[in-house]
Order: structure tokens, then C-alpha cells, then sequence
């Protein structure tokens, strides 16, 4: 039996037995919209709770459009063309566009090159979010658990905040898009520590597919809304990365009917867990490096067994990354056992934990394998994970081993998909 799973930008076939006990997992299809650029433009028209876009933004108006980083797979080359037609009346001088990184290292001209296109990045500023400089971030309010929220003084500046983005379930946000673009995205790295923080992660809500309740996507929420002049831009996308629905309007809204429809295509119930998972990190851009592809493994520790085995593949061209927060954290442990010790004992003076914290809990229930085509086997160690020189053989190796009754699924999508255990 042959699958597909998302790997790179090419793909990888994998070709198991037809005698294993197999199950496969992944999105329900939803076809694109029938004109992408129209549905766009149609929302921007009328969209959630809000007057039309172009009737918020004054010709003399300073406008702010928040993008995604090389890490999400949005589709700006459909999603901004008729988002300027609608600010057509606003001269190029006042429009400017806004990298969200987070606490991710800034984007090269190439890659930005490869989110806007050539003539975007020609024409007009680009400003990239250093979550590391606070001389560029301003304060807007406290939240009520204290968090002081600083963001980029440049977008403050902007009279309406187009937010961008795409939809999909969040391993502890709920949900991506909505007002991750400004936390983290545009938010100082004090900011992102106390929204991200173990205090928050480690809340039983702070999962897949939970908003309301969900502290660390309430306080985004909270903090967000401290901003005037907000308007959102959202879609949801099916695996050939085309735009299903579109989510415009007004932040809360707009963001929470988009929540509702990826819950609805991407959450899958499952009556067992396995004894192998099979996934990917939902392919290029995503498994860039080994960083993100702790979302596609907590993806499949859902509905893997305690003691089981996960074999995630993913290209990882940027590597661990090398100099991140991750990799230091990683060379100051001896094994996935002290993971988990380390991140609560110098959370203080780190400013990126949460994929450690999720490593450590995934590997506590699980082993995991990471293979990968541009990794050699003694960077996959380094990262506390075992090398799978063969998918093939590693998955009937393991499954003889346990016998005929193995149970195993592949989830070719990764994180697009997530499995629950349904106890209905």
C-alpha cells in the first residue's frame, strides 16, 4: 500500500505491506472556493461586523498589512492582489507591509520575495518585527493576568491593521491566525514569554481546537483587542493549499466562524490509539526545521499509545535552526528525561521554550523518529530524537515486534489533521 505524506516540496511515497493493520487519517476535502481572488474580494466587501474595507481606510489614512513569515504556507499571491484593489484610493507611500516574526529569525529578501513577490517587496516597505529589540515596541495595556503587552511601534502607527493569515487548529493556541498576528507576531520577545509560558502550556485547555477557556488564546484575544482599528483577513486552505472560505472583518468574529469551519474539516475522532503513528509536518513551509516539526509529533501523540512509537518525516532544510533558543536548550541536556526540568528551572532567561516543553511531554509518552533527506543522523540526535534512515523498515520492524494485532495510522498531512481519541 502506497501513501503520499506532505514532506518538502515534492512529497514522499512510502510503501508498507498490505498485511499490516493500517488506518488513515486525514482532513476531510473541501474544495477551493470557486474564483479564490473573487471570495476574497467579496469578503473584503461585506465582511464580519465591520463596514467594508474600503470605507474604513481614509485616502489620507496610514495602513498597516500584517503578513505571515516562511513558516506558514498562506497564499498571499491570491489574497493580496484584491486586497490592494480595495485600498486603490490610498497612495502606495501609506500602505505598508509588516513581517510577522515573532520570535522567528527575520526573512532574507529572497524569502520575502517568495511570501509577496517581486514587485510587492519592489514597491513598498516592508517592516520585519524584532521581538528582540524593545526600543521598537510600545506599551498598550496590561492584561488581567499581568502580562505587560508591548508591540511594534511602527504598526501603532498604521490608523487600520490589516491582520493576514490562515486558519488551522494550534497545538496550545486553538486555533492559528486571528490575533496571533500581533501576539506574537508583532509583540516584544517579554510579551511572547509570559503568553507562551509553561504556567499557560501546561493548562489542560491550552490544546488543539479550544478557544473560550483556552487562557493563552484569550489573553492573544485580550491583548489584541487593547489595538484600534483592527481588521482581519483569514482563510482556511485544503491540502493543495487553496482557499476554502474566507474570514474578513471584524477580529473576534470574523476569526471565531473561521475557527468553527477548520474545526469542522480538520479534527478528526478516532475510537483507538495506536501502537505506531506515521505523519509528516504537513510539508514546505512548515518543516523547514526541527523546530516546527514538534507540531506535527504533538499532532500524533494524540492518538498514539503510551510507550508507542512516532516516525515523522520532514525535510528541515533550515536544520535545528542553528543559534536559536531550541538548539542551546538542546546542548545543555543529556537526554529528552531532562528536558522537561530544564525549561522550568530557566524559563526566566530563555525566550523561546514552548516547542522544548512539548518535546519533553511527547517524548515522555512516546518514542520518535525524524526522517529526514537533508539531515544527517548526528544533527536528528543532537535534537534528542532517533534517526530513521527507512520508514519502510523501521515500521515493520517495529510492528513484528509487537505482533499481528499492531496497530498503526498515518496522518500523510501532519498537523492539518488532528486526531482525537472520541470516548463517545
Amino acid at each position: 500500500m502506497k501513501f503520499n505524506l506532505l514532506y518538502g516540496k515534492t512529497g514522499l511515497v512510502i510503501d508498507l505491506p498490505g498485511r499490516l493493520n493500517i488506518d488513515l487519517i486525514e482532513p476531510r476535502w473541501t474544495n477551493a472556493v470557486d474564483n479564490q481572488y473573487d471570495a476574497v474580494s467579496a469578503a473584503l466587501q461585506e465582511p464580519h461586523n465591520s463596514k467594508p474595507i474600503k470605507e474604513l481606510a481614509g485616502k489620507n489614512d496610514r495602513i498597516g498589512i500584517i503578513f505571515s513569515d516562511i513558516t506558514r504556507a498562506t497564499p498571499y499571491n491570491i489574497m493580496i492582489p484584491p486586497l490592494l484593489n480595495e485600498l486603490s484610493h490610498i497612495p502606495k507611500k501609506n500602505i505598508r507591509f509588516f513581517c510577522s516574526n515573532g520570535t522567528h529569525r527575520l526573512a532574507t529578501v529572497e524569502e520575502l520575495i517568495s511570501i509577496l513577490g517581486k514587485e510587492i517587496v519592489n514597491t513598498y516597505e516592508i517592516i520585519q518585527n524584532n521581538s528582540n529589540d524593545e526600543a521598537f515596541h510600545q506599551f498598550v495595556g496590561t492584561t488581567a493576568s499581568g502580562n505587560r503587552i508591548l508591540l511594534n511601534k511602527e504598526i501603532l502607527n498604521c490608523n487600520l491593521k490589516i491582520l493576514t493569515g490562515f486558519i488551522e487548529p494550534h497545538f496550545f493556541a486553538g486555533f492559528s491566525g486571528g490575533g496571533k498576528a500581533l501576539i506574537p507576531g508583532m509583540a516584544a520577545v517579554s510579551t511572547i514569554k509570559k503568553n507562551h509560558s509553561v504556567n499557560y502550556l501546561s493548562n489542560e485547555n491550552s490544546t488543539w481546537g479550544v478557544t473560550y477557556g483556552n487562557p493563552l488564546w484569550e489573553e492573544i484575544m485580550e491583548a489584541a483587542e487593547f489595538v484600534p482599528g483592527l481588521f482581519l483577513l483569514n482563510v482556511t486552505l485544503n491540502r493543495n493549499r487553496e482557499i476554502t472560505a474566507v474570514f474578513a472583518g471584524d477580529l473576534r468574529t470574523a476569526h471565531i466562524d473561521g475557527c468553527r469551519y477548520a474545526k469542522e474539516t480538520a479534527m478528526v475522532p478516532v475510537d483507538r490509539l495506536y501502537d505506531i503513528v506515521i505523519t509528516s509536518n504537513s510539508g514546505y513551509p512548515l518543516d523547514l526545521n526541527i523546530y516546527q516539526t514538534v507540531k506535527g509529533m504533538s499532532a500524533a501523540s494524540q492518538v498514539v499509545k503510551p510507550g508507542g512509537t512516532i516516525i515523522l518525516a520532514a525535510e528541515c532544510w533550515d536544520g535545528i535552526p542553528s543559534g536559536s533558543d531550541y538548539e542551546a536548550i538542546l546542548e545543555s541536556v543529556n537526554g529528552s528525561d531532562e528536558l522537561m526540568d530544564y525549561v522550568i528551572t530557566n524559563e526566566g532567561s530563555l525566550k523561546d521554550t514552548w516547542q522544548i516543553y512539548y518535546q519533553a511531554i511527547i517524548q515522555k509518552k512516546a518514542h520518535v523518529h525524524l526522517y529526514s533527506r537533508t539531515l544527517d543522523h548526528s544533527t536528528i540526535r543532537k535534537a534528542l530524537f532517533t534517526p530513521a534512515a527507512d520508514i519502510e523498515s523501521l515500521v515493520i520492524s517495529i510492528a513484528d515486534k509487537i505482533g499481528k494485532e499492531a496497530a498503526i495510522c498515518i496522518m500523510p498531512e501532519g498537523p492539518l489533521t488532528i486526531p482525537y481519541l472520541d470516548r463517545s
